[in-house]
């Protein structure tokens, strides 16, 4: 009996779709996205959050601060945060709210001698706006010799409030004193301005949300 293999039989050739390829690496690339989406939307960054009110002119370290973790996009390149905050703190430039995410754009390096606080006596009543954390213009009048005073000029721009200085004792007269944070470089002439009995005054341009 013969043993010869039917013409049906034999190496079969091996059958691949390229189609079926396709659709595991659609389905592979689909649970990749998923996965990069989901870890992207758990990431936190840790960044300080102000403890209390801070000042422009406060020197603070993260030992006056509270690490907060949150998920803002780009967090690092807007908030202090750890790895920014130099060993010796920072220097408060313009005020930062109980609460309120500490902006890099807020700070600046605590060995900074740009600015620093003189206080400032103004003639009259301050507007009601006028408190800590507001910009103000101020503006100086130089006494003349004879009665009168000559026509007001902007003595420094943009400075920040500090605090209100309350009047020590009983007597008070048509002066109010204000602490404010101002460029080193204007110190001299806010100086000489008030050894010359100039009238001062402050002029708010900024008055913080919710006031």
């Amino acid at each position: 009996m013969s043993s010869q293999a039917s013409p049906g039989r034999g190496h079969r050739r091996a059958w691949f779709d390229p189609r079926f390829a396709i659709g595991i690496l659609l389905v592979v690339a689909s649970v990749a996205g998923v996965y990069a989406v989901v870890t992207a939307a758990d990431r936190t960054t840790t960044v300080y959050v102000a403890s209390g009110p801070l000042a422009a002119g406060d020197r603070v370290t993260a030992a006056d601060l509270t690490a907060a973790h949150v998920r803002i996009a780009g967090a690092e390149r807007r908030y202090l945060t750890d790895e920014r905050m130099p060993h010796a703190g920072v220097l408060v430039t313009r005020a930062v709210g109980a609460g309120e995410l500490v902006p890099l754009s807020a700070v600046g390096r605590a060995g900074s001698t740009s600015s620093t606080r003189v206080v400032v006596s103004v003639r009259g009543a301050l507007p009601a706006s006028v408190a800590a954390g507001v910009v103000v213009d101020l503006w100086s009048a130089e006494r003349l010799e004879r009665d009168g005073y000559g026509p007001p000029v902007v003595l420094a721009g943009h400075v920040t409030v500090v605090r209100l200085v309350e009047a020590a004792g009983l007597v008070t007269d048509d002066t109010a004193s204000v602490e404010l944070q101002v460029p080193r470089r204007t110190v001299a002439a806010v100086l000489q301005a008030q050894a010359n009995e100039s009238a001062l005054s402050v002029v708010p341009v900024s008055t913080p949300v919710g006031r």
